[in-house]
């Protein structure tokens, strides 16, 4: 239904409309309803048939629809005395969608009901036999639930899709198009995704954003069909949500758990699931500076920053208290997917050159808890998998960690059911991705060659460029420049459900936020792209990058 928390990041700009509006040769004087309310019927000979000048080419939007089949005819622009219809009423889980955009297209007018299709309008209906069943705004299963068709046909436009989240990007298609060519060409647009997973990350510990800052970058994401959005809310420099259980762990600077669920909510009615991380054991350095006792310290006594002492039987029960306080912060709709980031790299006590002779209390903690021939390997999984049983236990069902906090040849396995959020080859992760996939495991791409953003660029990162992702990059790219080398059977999205750009703030003030915000703009646009469509995209990137100023997607 209509949320007020849903505005849209801006609504279509006049100066957007007016061509369509002056090129529109009818007046629908009868037509007085109010943005949103319920009008009388009308029949449809009643009003004039709008008139334009066509819609030449093909559907102008980022990312590209996968099928687009021309038809005769002017095509559909937003004209005077256009309304949105929603024969499934106003009650329907696709009334807000309905409502946003038409918002977005300079404050149309949204009817409900049985009300007939007038020349100009915009239909909007759920297909399929269950859609109209459906939980408002849940998070998709899949791809296939992210599908839509548009139709303009004869001076009308029919959107209809399986879900409410199809109905969503079929709103981000007509809004991208009117932007940047006026409307959409006479045809039928079949588009879907080629990746369920599709995202960004934000590094909001070792930098605070606002809750402007992230709900603004959710409305972008969402224009471009993304729909993960992944909080890195606890690191050394910080821990950035308030906490009830441990008020003292919390930074001076942080969102408040009303902010945290103001996000959730709009994110959600944006059809983008949040995946919150809190890394342990390594990545703790906020949280420990309250609880000096629980800190690593190598066998000269050195206190490691960050890294948290496995061995010590107080730090699980720490770091499960704050991982049910904000597991129930992070909610999600019952049966739907639940994502939870357990973290699990860079812990210093692995990047040693002897982790045994360096930290001789976490050996003997393996052998006492694993037998003779446990590692401290083996005591870094078994902490991931206890954690992973605490946020189970919350409700969370789709687990994932960092790639480089998984380990083989060891007595104890991580979680068969825990995703790879591959990022490097570089440190103690060495493990290819091919051999992740091969043992049975989905691997998620943030290829850190071309999907990490990292503030001030420290150990010889770049800032990512929109047109080096756009030319060289796929969802099989998942390490260095390469694709993976696997049979097929293992690169399709079941395996590689897709990937998420990461933002980074290893130096905090490298940029501002609103630096921030332009430098990612185009890297997420093409990232958007290269995860909808796995065909080689069609336009050059000067047209691309054109486009994306056209549809108001480029700042």
């Amino acid at each position: 239904m209509s949320n007020p928390m849903r505005p849209s990041r801006a609504a279509l700009p006049a100066a957007a409309l007016t061509g369509a509006l002056l090129l529109t040769g009818c007046s629908h004087s009868a037509d007085t309803e109010s943005p949103g309310s319920t009008s009388a019927k009308v029949n449809p000979s009643a009003a004039a048939t709008p008139s334009w000048a066509p819609v030449t080419g093909t559907p102008q939007v980022i990312p590209a629809v996968r099928d687009f089949r021309r038809a005769e005819g002017r095509g559909w622009r937003p004209s005077k005395g256009a309304r949105v219809v929603v024969p499934a009423g106003k009650g329907s889980n696709v009334a807000d969608e309905a409502a946003l955009m038409a918002r977005d297209l300079g404050g149309l007018t949204v009817v409900y009901g049985d009300e007939p299709v007038r020349p100009g309008d915009i239909e909007v209906k759920l297909s399929g036999k269950n859609g109209g069943k459906q939980g408002n705004n849940l998070p998709v299963q899949g791809a296939a639930d992210e599908a839509y068709t548009l139709t303009a046909e004869g001076t009308r436009l029919t959107l209809t899709a399986p879900t409410d989240a199809g109905i969503f990007y079929g709103t981000r298609t007509i809004k991208q198009a009117v932007r940047a060519a006026g409307g959409l060409p006479e045809g039928t647009i079949n588009d879907r995704p080629g990746r369920p997973q599709r995202g960004m990350s934000l590094d909001n510990a070792r930098k605070p954003f606002t809750e402007g800052w992230i709900n603004a970058r959710l409305r972008e994401i969402a224009d471009l069909k993304l729909n993960q959005f992944q909080l890195h809310f606890s690191d050394d420099q910080g821990f950035r949500i308030q906490s009830d259980t441990h008020p003292e762990v919390v930074s001076a600077d942080h969102l408040t758990k009303a902010q945290v669920r103001r996000i959730i909510a709009l994110a959600r009615s944006l059809h983008i699931s949040v995946v919150p991380e809190l890394d342990s054991p390594g990545h703790l350095g906020a949280v420990l500076d309250h609880f000096p006792d629980l800190q690593l310290r190598n066998a000269s006594g050195r206190v490691i920053r960050g890294a948290i002492d496995i061995s010590n039987p107080k730090a699980g029960p720490l770091i499960d208290s704050l991982l049910r306080e904000m597991s129930q912060l992070f909610t999600n709709p019952k049966g739907a997917p639940a994502y939870w980031h357990l973290g699990g790299d860079e812990y210093q006590a692995l990047m040693s050159s002897s982790p045994s002779t360096s930290y001789p209390q976490l050996a003997r903690a393996a052998r006492q808890k694993y037998g003779n021939n446990g590692t401290i390997e083996d005591l870094t999984t078994g902490w991931l998998n206890d954690r992973q049983k605490t946020v189970e236990g919350q409700g969370k069902n789709r687990i994932e960690a960092w790639n480089d906090g998984f380990f083989t040849g060891g007595v104890v396995s991580a979680d068969k059911n825990r995703t790879v959020a591959y990022w490097t080859g570089k440190e103690i992760g060495k493990r290819p991705p091919e051999a992740f996939l091969k043992e049975g495991r989905n691997v998620l791409n943030f290829n850190d060659e071309y999907l990490y953003y990292v503030l001030g660029q420290p150990n010889q990162f770049t800032y990512p460029t929109g047109e080096r992702i756009y030319r060289d990059w796929t969802p099989t790219v998942i390490r260095g420049t390469r694709a993976v080398n696997v049979p097929a059977s293992m690169t399709g999205p079941d395996r590689i459900p897709g990937a998420r750009f990461a933002i980074w703030c290893d130096r905090s003030q490298a940029q501002t936020a609103p630096q921030v915000a332009a430098g990612i703009r185009m890297p997420l646009a093409a990232l958007a792209q290269k995860t909808w469509d796995p065909r080689t995209p069609a336009l050059s990137w000067t047209a691309f990058t054109a486009l994306a100023k056209k549809a108001g997607l480029s700042g």
